[in-house]
């Protein structure tokens, strides 16, 4: 089982861009589907983003579709969430996860917990 590190997060106006990293260790990114989540204070964990093996294949919850882009770097090992146009609501922790599957579908790469293994999160917070 490999290692994920978040970084990036922070407090951000409404409507201001933050850039999540989440570093490989262990497990090589180009072979494993990936997954933005998130979770704020008394709420579930929800799905935000993912990305199949191949980066050939990315899904958005509806919330976030239009504002967010998920993208990995091979040769850095590392995912990546793109998040524009932020919104109060977007403020949560938000935890990347590794899910060691060929296969593509939503139903699977949206449902938390058919992920292997997570990072420790990291903080975003959006003020209005």
């Amino acid at each position: 089982q490999g290692q994920l590190v978040e970084s990036g997060g922070g407090l951000v106006q409404a409507g201001g861009s933050l850039r999540l990293s989440c570093a490989a260790s262990g497990s090589t990114v180009s072979s494993v589907g990936m997954g933005w989540f998130r979770q704020a204070p008394g709420k579930e964990r929800e799905f935000v983003a993912a990305i199949s093996w191949s980066g050939g294949t990315t899904y958005y919850s509806e919330s976030v579709k239009g504002r967010f882009t998920i993208f990995k770097v091979n040769a850095k090992n590392t995912l990546y969430l793109q998040m524009n146009n932020l919104l109060p609501e977007d403020t949560a922790v938000y935890y990347c996860a590794v899910i060691d599957t060929l296969e593509e579908g939503l139903d699977l790469l949206s449902t938390w917990r058919e992920y292997d293994y997570w990072g420790l999160g990291t903080q975003v917070g959006v003020f209005s």
